[in-house]
């Protein structure tokens, strides 16, 4: 296949090129300009809401990453409208311009996340389960709603709600990584809060099949089918490491240095399960978590 990838040059996006690139697929990144640069088939400007009609000219799929880091720092109200802007202002031009173009690629494989849900206990969440509460389910619903002109003109629009990504590379894990090899690591708040992940080269797989498989279309689960409350997750992790994890974070010391952030993303219980791509015949390579703690943590 001819691929669009946006949001390349991200944790997701660079192994995802990679991985296609491998597979035999041609690859086409667009990449962000600024207001002053002319924008191509190559590049475009989604603040200005300037994306080139030739951007997915002659392409057969489109992979859309785009997005600023959500855990990065603390949400301010200037923070909340980059992260807004940088995911529904993206995903409704990209759409527009995929709408209008002569010849449309077949599928848009759309990046959401499972902070759809909201914090939601230990129910059990499948893609059939209704918007949570907060900041993060809100966004993750404007987000998907943005692909609505896509949708429309016919296209088969998939939302991948990824859950935390375990990779060395980067992003949650990475993260954790310093505190938990020097044997400080512990639960955090009240370490009963489920925690959704899914292996790297796992979610590399799903969003192939998103791309293969005709009959995924909406919102789908990715996530491995074994969610664990983040006590579960802390000593799985020390004990792939071979650390002692007894340095536990209190709930308001959290809330007190990352404010809404924080209860929204590491004290929020989501327990998700991936019941679209068990119906679709999915299996994940690293359905367990230790499993697929050693896998990622092989080189690191």
């Amino acid at each position: 296949m001819n691929v669009l990838v946006t949001g390349s040059t991200g944790l997701i996006g660079s192994a995802v090129v990679s991985f296609l690139k491998g597979g035999g697929h041609q690859i086409r990144c667009v990449r962000r300009v600024g207001p002053a640069n002319r924008v191509d088939a190559g590049s475009w400007d989604p603040d200005s809401g300037r994306m080139s009609d030739d951007s997915v000219a002659g392409v057969d799929a489109v992979i859309h990453l785009c997005g600023a880091g959500i855990a990065n720092r603390r949400w301010s109200a200037a923070r909340k409208r980059r992260l807004r802007s940088s995911r529904i202002d993206s995903t409704r031009l990209l759409s527009e311009t995929i709408a209008r173009a002569s010849s449309p690629p077949r599928v848009l494989v759309c990046a959401s996340a499972i902070g759809f849900y909201g914090s939601r206990g230990d129910e059990r969440l499948t893609e059939m389960a209704a918007q949570g509460d907060g900041f993060l389910a809100d966004l993750c619903h404007e987000w998907e709603a943005a692909a609505e002109p896509a949708r429309v003109d016919g296209l088969r629009v998939v939302h991948l709600r990824i859950g935390i990504v375990l990779s060395s590379a980067g992003g949650a894990l990475r993260m954790m990584l310093p505190a938990f090899k020097a044997g400080v690591g512990g639960v955090l708040g009240s370490g009963e809060q489920y925690m959704s992940w899914v292996a790297l080269d796992d979610l590399l797989e799903i969003i192939l099949a998103a791309l293969t498989d005709e009959g995924m279309k909406g919102p789908v689960n990715a996530v491995a089918p074994g969610a664990l409350t983040n006590r579960e997750f802390t000593k799985t992790l020390g004990r792939v490491l071979r650390r002692p994890t007894i340095v536990p974070v209190p709930g308001f010391a959290i809330r007190t240095l990352f404010g809404e952030m924080g209860k929204e993303i590491l004290l929020a219980s989501t327990r998700v399960e991936p019941t679209v791509l068990t119906e679709r015949g999915f299996i994940n390579s690293y359905p367990i978590l230790e499993g697929a703690l050693r896998h990622v943590l092989r080189r690191a």
